[in-house]
């Protein structure tokens, strides 16, 4: 059974002076700025006891009185076969899948596609039972039309290891990107915040006051309309590398969401953004040890490389 919706009365704090409320509200309660402008439009926002526009800006110290909607139940993880995931290595501790594109990491709100904990349950695979219910054993994600490698902890002792060892940025994660255009220079590190979208909540941008986000590239390859980079992140941020080369013009090839020529997408037959979790390194949580992992490239990134290779030789 849902809790009952939530009713807070609070003055607002300095920092959000000036704000439109509905950012102001996506701040302050760690809503989407839908989720805070359906409150604001539904009469359940008050700014000194009378209802507000979420276009009002928000004054320092006016009293807010808002009623919080109920928190929707977790989703479960359901146990389904997923087509084409697979299991590069496992034991008792962890377990490293190359994620097909279209899979999600874990369950979440809205999203009725496969998961990769619900194939490694239909796998029989027995996951940590740490972390919230639907996302028990992940320590970190890949976004849907992000393909490679993920690893998942089997055991206790394995998800609190690698949890900390993603925190402490001890973990490897390497990817390949097929970007637009030629980055200048052709190896460098983009240092840029991250922060949700201002007015489009389901992307992220580059923006003044977001979270630390360090992006290293290199060029392996330059072609007539693409480069194709290879990535280490320092942070592990939503949508991080997508952002980043979306910030500096040269978007990931085929990343409409965020830019990308949707030519230069249908002619490469791509249908997503190019970008492949390549390979992973990290100390063993049980031994220490250091283990690393590669993924060859799917099909569909395989092929258009090979499309932008023929052209521009």
């Amino acid at each position: 059974m849902e809790a009952n919706p939530q009713y807070r009365a609070l003055p607002v704090p300095d920092g959000l002076a000036g704000q439109r409320l509905d950012a102001a509200l996506a701040r302050m309660f760690g809503l989407s700025r839908t989720v805070a402008a359906t409150i604001i439009e539904s009469g359940d926002a008050l700014l000194d006891g009378s209802v507000a526009a979420k276009s009002t800006k928000a004054t320092a110290g006016a009293w807010l009185e808002i009623t919080l909607p109920a928190p929707p139940a977790p989703p479960s993880v359901i146990a389904e076969p997923v087509e084409g995931l697979e299991v590069v290595y496992h034991d008792d501790s962890i377990i490293v899948v190359n994620k097909p594109v279209g899979v999600a990491a874990h369950p979440s709100p809205g999203w009725t596609g496969p998961t990769v904990i619900g194939g490694l349950a239909a796998m029989g695979h027995r996951i940590s039972t740490s972390g919230a219910a639907e996302r028990q054993g992940v320590v970190h994600r890949l976004d849907v039309g992000t393909t490679g490698l993920m690893v998942v902890a089997k055991s206790e002792n394995a998800y609190t290891v690698l949890k900390r060892a993603f925190k402490e940025r001890t973990v490897e994660k390497g990817y390949h990107a097929l970007v637009q255009g030629h980055p200048d220079p052709s190896r460098g590190t983009i240092d840029a915040p991250i922060d949700r979208h201002r007015s489009q909540d389901w992307k992220f941008a580059v923006m003044a006051g977001g979270r630390d986000s360090i992006t290293h590239y290199e060029t392996l390859e330059a072609f007539r309309a693409a480069s194709l980079l290879a990535i280490k992140l320092e942070t592990g941020r939503t949508h991080q590398i997508r952002v980043h080369f979306s910030a500096i013009r040269h978007p990931c090839v085929g990343d409409i969401t965020y830019g990308a020529d949707p030519t230069l997408a249908k002619r490469v037959g791509l249908t997503r953004q190019w970008l492949h979790a390549r390979t992973l390194g990290f100390a063993h949580p049980d031994t220490g040890e250091w283990v690393s992992f590669e993924a060859p490239y799917p099909q569909d990134l395989a092929h258009s490389l090979e499309i932008i290779t023929r052209e521009s030789s």
